[in-house]
């Protein structure tokens, strides 16, 4: 398969890019016809930032596992188109041709009409990261069912949250998951997520762990079972369903600075063409290379990057069910070796985690495969970058810094490999259809070079976030009534004398740990459940390996005994209502919160108190009692 709108060269970017603003529509209008279409579309784009409205391809008809699938039997049948790693390095891998892969969506499509879930609706799934997991997503769009993949790290009541927000009638899960040295009890927590839910009608349970569960009457069935009935019907084909160009694909939950989470919304048609134009473009992809995302599935980089854009694009995506440090901390570089990996695309926190292990796990490892890799979940610090160069790429691989978002749903600014300059801890140059900008406080544009400023979006993308499911005004609210007729990332932006773009961290009150996002609200409405909290306050602080750590200043009671106990304590209650990703790396107890006279917490000294950084807090004047601050500052000592 060639790609014709793959940018080989620093001038046909240029050109690219240039076209892409002067005439959109031509432009993508040319990148769309490569793809399988039921029927053509009517009107490329329509949209206005005020309400706001997108629709891409308008009147287009298609099937987005027509694109990743059907479309490359006639070429690619039997080349891999999954390659999976078990958890367990003793496991035999596994690789699906796209054949297989073709007959088992099929297969499970079956499975999901038999059990009654129809176009439109909405099937929730809870997986480790096995090839079920691909294949489940994939059966959902081929019939027509909004997938919202729920990442397996989160807790029963954030599941809860999502089942209800979604009004979700079906649930994919496994009866647990393996990950590193724990097994996690998928179906358990599901189980505890379903208590007085009353939409569910189907749990589908795949086995991977073997971990007793309760299977209830009626509601709970085998994956494996399932499959059977579909074999002795004898595997009947599933056409795909017929899909306008905006219907939903899926809805994928993130943190808002609310602490209720929002369900972005993806559609169809933009969606693919934007994931397979960026991974083809950003990555230089060549058709038979091995692609390695690290991400899990349940992320929005898993969406775009193990599924939807390799697979668009006929390529060989590799998915990895392990950690990068377990059984020991040399895992990435067996699976590269192994299975002769030519992109790897993973976190600055694993690259700064696995740099915490020394060389010794590289020794001896065959990395000579690599051409291409790149990093995602928040900028790369120069360090890691240099390493990630020097041990990994040999000083021989261009690192493409992508910078993106789930609500832009693929790469929005990064260098295109070995085509575009890189430079470290630089995203660098904006796509072809991206047109960012800056802009102050008020919304004025800063132009020029060698400036700072909030960054926005002029124009609208394929790929681009449609609404927040079931809360339209949410959406307008989040990300385009800050600034108008603009779409606001809530990221802080450096443009350098080169026209270099550099994220420099959110500008809202959204955290970035590990790469994911995480609303200080939701934290703070978590830490607040616990019986002996009267009120929090959540706030970031650099990490060593996350990037950004999560530090908690805590108004508590003081009647439930052992301080350290009662940290724990809460702790503990953050994992139950969110899961462990969430948890506060530091608590401290406080006698109140610095907030002004309206009664606003003034985040902006305890970010810095948090830092370290006391020397210059600022005016605090204007606080309601400005005496509270020295204190926090002597507690925190």
């Amino acid at each position: 398969m060639n790609y014709p709108y793959q940018l080989r060269t620093f001038e046909a970017y240029q050109d690219a890019y240039n076209k892409s603003i002067n005439d959109p529509e031509a432009f993508w209008a040319e990148v769309a016809e490569q793809f399988t279409w039921k029927k053509k579309w009517d009107k490329v784009l329509d949209w206005n930032f005020k309400e706001p409205k997108i629709e891409w391809f308008k009147g287009g008809q298609l099937n987005i596992t027509e694109n990743c699938l059907d479309r490359h039997l006639a070429t690619k049948a039997n080349e891999p188109a999954i390659i999976w790693e078990s958890n367990d390095p003793n496991e035999h891998h596994r690789v699906l041709t796209y054949k297989e892969l073709h007959f088992k969506v099929q297969q499970f499509a079956n499975v999901l009409l038999n059990n009654g879930v129809q176009k439109g609706d909405r099937v929730c799934i809870y997986m480790g990261m096995i090839p079920e997991l691909a294949i489940a997503t994939l059966a959902c769009a081929r019939i027509g069912a909004i997938h919202s993949v729920i990442f397996g790290g989160f807790s029963a009541q954030a599941i809860a949250d999502r089942l209800d927000d979604a009004g979700a009638e079906f649930i994919v899960t496994c009866d647990g998951a393996f990950r590193g040295a724990k097994d996690i009890p998928l179906k358990s927590v599901i189980d505890d997520a379903l208590v007085g839910n009353k939409t569910i009608k189907r749990v589908i349970v795949c086995t991977r762990t073997r971990t007793p569960v309760s299977m209830l009457k009626g509601r709970d069935v085998w994956w494996e079972d399932e499959i059977k009935k579909v074999e002795t019907m004898g595997n009947p084909k599933v056409e795909s369903a017929t899909m306008d160009a905006e219907d939903i694909l899926f809805i994928l939950y993130t943190s808002g600075s609310t602490g209720k989470p929002k369900g972005v919304v993806h559609t169809t048609a933009g969606y693919m063409v934007w994931t397979n134009y960026t991974f083809v473009n950003a990555f230089q992809y060549q058709p038979g290379q091995v692609h390695f995302c690290t991400a899990d599935i349940g992320w929005i980089t898993g969406h775009s990057y193990i599924i939807y854009g390799p697979l668009s694009a006929g390529a060989t995506t590799l998915m990895f069910e392990g950690v990068p440090t377990w059984p020991d901390a040399g895992r990435f570089w067996e699976v590269v070796e192994k299975f002769k990996v030519d992109i790897l695309y993973t976190a600055p926190t694993a690259i700064r985690s696995l740099m915490g292990f020394g060389l010794d796990p590289i020794k001896g490892k065959d990395l000579s495969s690599l051409k291409v890799l790149g990093s995602v979940g928040e900028p790369i610090n120069e360090e890691a970058w240099h390493w990630y160069n020097e041990h990994i790429g040999q000083n021989r691989c261009p690192i493409v810094d992508t910078w993106w978002q789930t609500e832009t749903g693929g790469v929005m600014i990064s260098n295109l490999a070995g085509v575009t300059p890189s430079k470290p801890s630089y995203a660098t140059l904006p796509l072809p259809g991206i047109q960012p900008c800056l802009v102050d406080e008020n919304g004025t544009e800063i132009e020029g070079n060698g400036v700072n400023g909030n960054l926005c979006i002029k124009f609208p993308w394929p790929g681009m976030i449609r609404t927040t499911y079931k809360d339209h005004e949410r959406c307008r609210q989040t990300y385009f009534s800050t600034y108008e007729n603009l779409y606001f990332t809530g990221d802080g932006c450096l443009r350098d004398e080169d026209g270099m773009y550099r994220i420099t961290g959110r500008v809202d009150d959204v955290l970035n740990v590990s790469g994911h996002r995480i609303g200080t609200a939701e934290v703070e409405n978590a830490i607040n459940m616990h019986a002996g909290v009267i009120e929090s306050a959540v706030v970031g602080f650099p990490h060593d390996i996350k990037g950004q750590g999560i530090f908690a200043y805590v108004i508590y009671d003081g009647t439930h005994g052992d301080a350290n106990l009662s940290k724990q304590d809460i702790i503990q209650t953050v994992s139950r209502i969110i899961g462990p990703i969430a948890k506060p790396d530091q608590i401290l107890f406080v006698p109140g919160l610095p907030k002004t006279r309206s009664g606003k917490i003034m985040r902006r000294i305890l970010r810095k108190i948090a830092e370290g950084d006391t020397s210059n807090l600022g005016d605090t004047s204007t606080l309601l009692d400005p005496s509270l601050v020295q204190q926090i500052v002597e507690l925190a000592k």
